[in-house]
């Protein structure tokens, strides 16, 4: 009898090649083979029609190729072509489709003419052919009727590719240890109204497309209920630390309320008193602020340091750039140096203070990574505020922090976290959402322009630099690249230097030296700089009241969150602000996608439409968050299903605490090293 935990290699009907190369793969036994889902199913009991004009979604053919022959090999780019013919004889549409894969002459060897194919891409026209650029294919061969029939007559599942293995090698291996009788594969914690195996066998090879959906459904939730298990730990766990109480006293608050030429929003003070309530508990504050741009994440964070200076610790925030912390430093010594407080900054290549003692004796210290490594830093650290927290790595926040002795954490971000994704990757911790925005902020009109002329381009700029106003230009490269075809920001700034001959036009991007970047941002906030060319190293930090024009550059190589992080730079003061996204418009979808920053100015519902066309690593960056790949991407928008997750969760650890009773079948999900000395487990 096969296991799951069985080793590939031991599985009599597989070649020591094939398990050889599954294993180079990832998949070193049963079990984690199992997980290697379908990337979707083709019915292929039946097949799409042979079209006869291009298609906007892929499609699935069948048909005969009548013809094979390699193009243009030897003299640079080649490709392999095969005609398919429609079996029908054309009935239902044109009858023939040309397959094109570039720089794979090796294809000659698998594919002849009078073969049955099956292929998978979208249709173009190509001088009046119908084309698909490189389709997945699979050449059919006869297939034994009834079960031994996997690959024709049924939903198929189509594998991601597997180097070694074929797409019918790895179906028919899958098939036997999923669908056969050798195989014992147990029930995981939860439990469904079928089997696991059940479970599988539908996931991998349905009845029905709806099957398929229901099996995923149920995998998703084990997925997500382990994610959710293992926040609730830690948050459990981080309740128990007996820590310090804080925010007892106010009196720097109170002085900091009144010496404000406003009122705070209503969403800036119901974080406020969250993160009081915090301060006020032994445990040690674990909490995310998360806000649109603009909301005033910045104020909310002085509120708090301010509580724990006046407790008798010290205060740190760390930003992930030296132009934010040194716009951070600017912003806190124009409000809180008149309360009498010292104020130190420390990066990379400045460390100052605005009082006469070192500056391990300032009430606040505001840095960069800096703050990790400058020993004596610090002398009683208790809060901690890390900005732009998903630009930092796990052990970099956890650096900082323990510089202290069990500080409070206050993580901002100003990038809107669609709501599954603050519950999967962030359900360790409280979250405090920032939803209204100040009063005296200029309208900002966002407008996509796809082949716009450089001409016209120029004149709006100049018109708004005649008004007296700034302008920033975003380029998504710092210099040319021979891969990517897009204008550079050097390359542009001598451009624009040209055209915009009686202004001054600046360059920032993140290869300057850090004093070089220091006196462009000077130059620009102080207005002796117009125009300020530059890369996305200006998405956070900068503050100019007076730019009120952005002009984004092959808009469609930036994210939706990223573009919303950028205009937010303009309409800081009280003018109208204008955000152009050039693009050249040869991507309808690409057009499709910018319109959304046209038609919504809410950067929660940008973050959700982000999340559903990228995917939540590049929403996040993985890397940097911590955050492990999530193998179903298309759940993290079903709200109800990492509730049930979460509720499962919590349930589990309100009867059994500890998972040492009656739910110990958990504990190897828990991925705690100090617990469980890293066991992992599938559920």
């Amino acid at each position: 009898m096969i296991s799951s935990d069985s080793e590939l290699q031991t599985v009599g009907f597989l070649s020591q090649k094939e398990a050889a190369s599954l294993a180079e793969a990832g998949f070193p036994t049963v079990g984690s083979l199992l997980e290697h889902l379908p990337k979707r199913h083709e019915d292929r009991r039946r097949f799409d029609s042979f079209p006869n004009q291009p298609t906007s979604a892929p499609v699935s053919l069948k048909g005969m190729v009548v013809d094979c022959s390699r193009k243009g090999f030897g003299k640079g780019r080649g490709f392999f072509e095969a005609v398919l013919m429609d079996g029908s004889g054309g009935l239902f549409g044109s009858g023939k489709i040309t397959c094109r894969w570039f720089n794979m002459p090796f294809l000659h060897r698998y594919l002849a003419a009078g073969q049955e194919l099956v292929v998978y891409g979208k249709v173009k026209d190509l001088a009046g052919r119908l084309v698909i650029d490189h389709p997945e294919f699979e050449v059919l061969r006869e297939d034994a009727s009834g079960e031994g029939a996997i690959h024709v007559d049924r939903i198929v599942p189509i594998y991601r590719n597997v180097s070694g293995i074929s797409q019918r090698q790895l179906r028919e291996i899958l098939y036997q240890l999923v669908c056969g009788d050798g195989t014992h594969i147990p029930d995981g914690v939860l439990s469904h109204a079928t089997s696991r195996r059940d479970i599988l066998k539908s996931a991998h090879f349905p009845d029905t497309l709806e099957a398929a959906a229901r099996a995923r459904r149920c995998l998703a939730l084990e997925e997500f209920f382990a994610i959710q298990l293992n926040a609730a730990w830690r948050k459990a766990r981080h309740r128990r630390l007996d820590g310090r109480v804080l925010g007892r006293k106010t009196t720097l608050l109170t002085e900091f309320y009144q010496s404000l030429p406003f009122d705070l929003t209503e969403a800036q003070k119901r974080a406020i008193r969250e993160i009081i309530g915090d301060m006020r508990t032994p445990a040690p504050m674990n909490r995310l602020l998360q806000g649109d741009v603009g909301a005033g994440k910045t104020f909310v964070a002085m509120a708090a340091m301010l509580l724990a200076v006046d407790s008798g610790c010290q205060a740190a925030l760390m930003a992930p750039t030296q132009i934010l912390a040194e716009q951070h430093y600017l912003t806190f010594r124009r409000w809180l140096e008149p309360l009498g407080l010292r104020i130190a900054l420390k990066t990379a290549n400045r460390d100052e203070s605005c009082g006469t003692e070192a500056d391990s004796e300032a009430a606040m210290i505001i840095g960069t990574h800096a703050l990790l490594h400058q020993e004596g830093a610090f002398r009683d650290l208790g809060f901690i505020v890390i900005d732009e927290q998903h630009k930092f790595g796990v052990d970099q926040r956890a650096g900082l922090i323990r510089r202290g002795t069990l500080p409070d954490v206050l993580v901002m971000t100003a990038t809107p976290i669609p709501r599954t994704l603050a519950m999967t990757v962030y359900g360790d911790m409280d979250v405090s959402v920032l939803d209204e925005k100040p009063p005296g902020r200029g309208k900002v009109v966002t407008a996509v322009r796809a082949g716009a002329k450089q001409k016209d381009i120029t004149d709006f700029v100049k018109t708004k630099l005649d008004e007296g106003r700034q302008v920033y230009l975003v380029y998504p490269l710092v210099e040319e690249s021979e891969s990517l075809k897009a204008e550079s920001a050097v390359a542009a700034h001598a451009k624009w230097t040209k055209r915009l001959s009686k202004f001054e036009v600046g360059l920032l991007h993140g290869k300057l030296k850090p004093e070089e970047k220091e006196a462009v941002m000077e130059g620009f906030r102080s207005g002796r700089i117009h125009v300020l060319v530059a890369t996305t190293v200006i998405e956070v930090g900068v503050d100019v009241p007076n730019a009120t024009v952005m002009i984004l550059h092959h808009a469609e190589r930036f994210g939706l969150a990223q573009i919303h992080q950028l205009r937010g730079r303009i309409g800081r003061g009280g003018h109208k602000g204008y955000c152009i996204l050039l693009t050249e418009g040869a991507n309808p979808e690409s057009v499709e996608k910018l319109s959304v920053l046209e038609k919504s100015a809410d950067g929660f519902v940008i973050a959700e439409e982000d999340l559903r066309l990228r995917g939540p690593g590049d929403v996040l960056g993985t890397a940097q968050s911590g955050m492990a790949e999530f193998r179903f991407v298309d759940f993290l928008s079903d709200v109800a299903l990492l509730k049930e997750a979460r509720s499962l969760a919590d349930r589990i650890l309100d009867e059994d605490p500890d998972l040492s009773g009656r739910h110990a079948d958990c504990r190897p999900l828990i991925l705690d090293p100090a617990w469980s000395a890293g066991a992992t487990a599938s559920i």
